[in-house]
């Protein structure tokens, strides 16, 4: 083979491999002093030289001395015939495995810096224990830890996912996806609301519990620009094409504020709240909100609630007005003389009944009047 031959086998073979010129003429100089190892009375060790404009090829001999140095430097390099069966040896028996060395390292190199950002992919293999993703050059694991419950990730199905670590492995880049991480929500309003992109908009807060409800904080650094308005876009275009995305995942957007009562407030939307509390250590807060507005607050099993001090940071308890005015006049459930249970209004008076765990239901007066007895009957004791 010629030196213009090879050139252009190396340009071709490069191009097919989708590695530089550079970097699989290095792979040849690496494979070629390997080969030339294997010869019979082959030196210790050996230099491979490579002109990259005329890949004229040299191997410089060496021998090692006692301390490890390379010693008695000579030319041997082989005649163009050996040289001919030594390069045909060199890319049956080491280049297909140095060049997969290297499209394995191009590939972890690709995505090792591509943590935190999303992927589309189409689902190859799903089963009880993880989802792969097919991403083109290469697949990504989902662990079922990752996957949304009750999503059904059919083979076929192309998706989103967020990229949440990538590994090196021997067999090439492992990379580890997610549909659950809070991350994906971001990165979605990324791609479908330009204010977010050009960091116009920014999402200062995320909670979520997935595939059920999300709740994220926007702030905008334009005061001419809504950061609410922005991320719903025109009759709610924007969040809709996130929320489809999601499966129909509810996404409650809210506006961030530094006056933390006030954010609480906001976060606990769409309830409307009378008046928030915050604790000295800003670390907790007693959040009071009309009689018929209490469910809301609190969502279902505690939804509201929950996402609402994830988003805060701050460890919430609501109560009602009714509750509130309750506790002032010093009117409490003992947890010692009464079972579990809440306070709930009357749908019919809307007034607040104790509902206990053992299906008793007591009015305020029943329960302040149970309340002054024990109080009397401790006192004569």
């Amino acid at each position: 083979m010629s030196n213009l031959d090879m050139a252009e086998a190396v340009r071709l073979l490069a191009n097919e491999k989708n590695i530089s010129v550079d970097d699989l003429l290095q792979v040849l100089v690496d494979a070629l002093a390997t080969a030339y190892k294997r010869r019979p009375g082959a030196a210790e060790e050996v230099e491979v030289g490579l002109n990259p404009d005329t890949l004229e090829i040299t191997f410089t001999a060496y021998d090692i001395d006692e301390d490890g140095n390379w010693i008695n430097p000579r030319d041997d390099t082989p005649s163009k015939g050996e040289l001919g069966r030594i390069a045909a040896q060199t890319f049956r028996q080491v280049m297909g495995q140095r060049i997969r060395e290297a499209e394995r390292e191009r590939k972890f190199e690709e995505y090792a810096n591509r943590e935190g950002d999303i992927v589309t992919g189409i689902v190859q293999q799903t089963d009880h224990r993880f989802a792969l993703l097919d991403l083109g050059k290469v697949e990504a694991l989902m662990p079922q830890s990752e996957q949304v419950p009750y999503e059904r990730a059919n083979p076929g199905t192309r998706l989103k996912a967020y990229i949440v670590e990538v590994r090196r492995t021997q067999k090439g880049p492992q990379i580890i996806v997610s549909r659950t991480h809070p991350g994906l929500v971001k990165r979605l309003f990324e791609l479908e609301v330009p204010e977010i992109a050009d960091g116009v908009v920014e999402i200062k807060a995320c909670a979520r519990e997935p595939g059920h409800r999300t709740k994220i904080a926007v702030w905008s650094n334009d005061n001419n620009v809504d950061p609410v308005g922005a991320c719903v876009g025109a009759r709610g275009a924007r969040v809709r094409m996130v929320v489809n995305e999601l499966n129909q995942e509810k996404i409650d957007i809210v506006p961030f504020s530094d006056n933390l009562p006030d954010f609480i407030a906001k976060a606990l939307s769409p309830a409307k709240v009378t008046e928030v509390r915050v604790s000295d250590d800003r670390t907790q807060a007693d959040v009071i909100v009309p009689d018929f507005q209490l469910s809301l607050a609190i969502g279902k099993e505690g939804q509201n609630a929950r996402l609402a001090a994830r988003l805060s940071g701050v460890r919430i308890d609501i109560k009602s007005e009714t509750q509130d005015r309750n506790e002032k006049a010093g009117i409490f459930v003992d947890s010692d003389e009464f079972a579990d249970g809440a306070w709930v209004v009357n749908p019919d008076s809307g007034e607040q009944e104790w509902h206990a765990a053992d299906g008793t239901i007591m009015t305020v007066a029943e329960v302040e009047a149970a309340n002054a007895a024990r109080e009397s009957a401790r006192g004569e004791g």
